[in-house]
C-alpha cells in the first residue's frame, strides 16, 4: 500500500505547480448559464474524491439531483462519482477561469501558472510526497 498523497499537482504543458494540501475546492462558472459551481475534492489513495458539490441555480442541464438540499443560496449535494485519477481543466481567455481554493487561499489557474491569455489544458492530480505550497 502506498503512502497517501499530500500534494496536488497541476500540470500545464511542461510546467508544474504543486500545492501542499489534502483537500481543495474547484470553483467555476458555467460558460452559458453564468452560474457558479463549487466542487470539494479530497486526495485519497492516489485519486481525487469529489466529496461535495454546490450550485447557485439550475438550467442548461445543471439540475441538482433529487437529494440536493437548498441552503444559504446554494444547492448542496454529494455526487455519486467514483474516485478520479485526474481532472482536465480548460484554460482559455474566452471563458471565466477556474479558481482553486485551499487553506483559505483562492487563485485562478492562469495566475498559478503566470499564463493569463493562454489556451491549454491543466491536469490536476494527486502527487505523492510533500510539496511546497504555491503562492
Amino acid at each position: 500500500m502506498s503512502a497517501a498523497p499530500l500534494a496536488l499537482c497541476l500540470v500545464l504543458g511542461a510546467r508544474m505547480v504543486t500545492i501542499d494540501t489534502p483537500r481543495f475546492t474547484l470553483v467555476w462558472t458555467h460558460s452559458v448559464a453564468k452560474t457558479e459551481w463549487q466542487e470539494d475534492y479530497a486526495l485519497r489513495d492516489g485519486a481525487l474524491v469529489l466529496t461535495e458539490a454546490r450550485i447557485r441555480g439550475t438550467g442548461a442541464g445543471m439540475e441538482p439531483p433529487p437529494d440536493a438540499r437548498w441552503e444559504g443560496g446554494w444547492w448542496h449535494y454529494v455526487p455519486k462519482l467514483a474516485p478520479l485519477p485526474e481532472l482536465r481543466l480548460a484554460l482559455s481567455p474566452y471563458t471565466a477561469d477556474y479558481r482553486l481554493c485551499w487553506q483559505q487561499h483562492c487563485r485562478a489557474l492562469a495566475a498559478l501558472f503566470g499564463a493569463e491569455g493562454e489556451i491549454g489544458t491543466v491536469l490536476a492530480r494527486p502527487c505523492p510526497g510533500k510539496a511546497a505550497t504555491a503562492h
